[in-house]
């Protein structure tokens, strides 16, 4: 069976997230793709089982849903933690600029929108997708890792908002800190290659 590979990430000191969370962080994106491995392994196993075992089915449904929770933990954090590489840098001109300022009037805007995306009680991602089919960029909120993926759309922004993410550097309390100073960090040439790849 073709298995997914551990991305390896080289991501620069940055503002207000510690380099601990990160690497602490970093082993739970670990487990993530260990396990979306772990699941596709066992799912033919207890398929072997459906003849004679009448909770096997009900056994491979679950392995399925749960499938769709490590493999997007396991994507989102992919474009988590690339957005801090190279460190820094403002949006180039070109097209994703062009298309953020069609879409929201401006950039400031656009991160507003998520800024007020990620501060939604609960655990879950301030995402910026982009639509390839209409040509348009959507911001959404995600709960969990998979609740409300919008289908087609690639995350050219994703802002983890599962409290392990936070806590350890800003407390419950600095939630707004770590959104500001995610956008801080990013590095907008990342999110454009996504964009481009889309």
């Amino acid at each position: 069976m073709k298995t997914f590979e551990e991305k390896k990430f080289v991501i620069p000191a940055l503002k207000g997230i510690s380099s601990k969370t990160i690497e602490e962080h970093l082993k739970l994106y670990s487990g993530y793709v260990k396990n979306a491995n772990s699941v596709l392994e066992k799912i033919p196993e207890y398929k072997k089982y459906s003849d004679t075992d009448t909770f096997s089915p009900y056994v491979v449904g679950e392995l399925g849903r749960r499938f769709s929770f490590e493999y997007n933990g396991m994507r989102n954090h992919e474009v988590y933690f690339s957005s801090f590489e190279g460190g820094e840098h403002p949006l180039p001109d070109g097209a994703l600029k062009s298309l953020i300022t069609e879409t929201f009037g401006s950039l400031d805007t656009c991160i507003t929108e998520l800024k007020s995306l990620a501060m939604t009680r609960g655990i879950g991602w301030s995402v910026l997708w982009y639509d390839k089919r209409d040509n348009r960029l959507i911001t959404s909120w995600v709960d969990e890792q998979h609740l409300g993926e919008l289908n087609g759309c690639t995350m050219l922004i994703g802002l983890d908002m599962w409290e392990h993410s936070f806590v350890a550097d800003y407390q419950p309390s600095g939630k707004k800190q770590y959104v500001e100073d995610f956008f801080s960090n990013l590095n907008w040439e990342k999110v454009e290659e996504n964009f481009k790849k889309a």
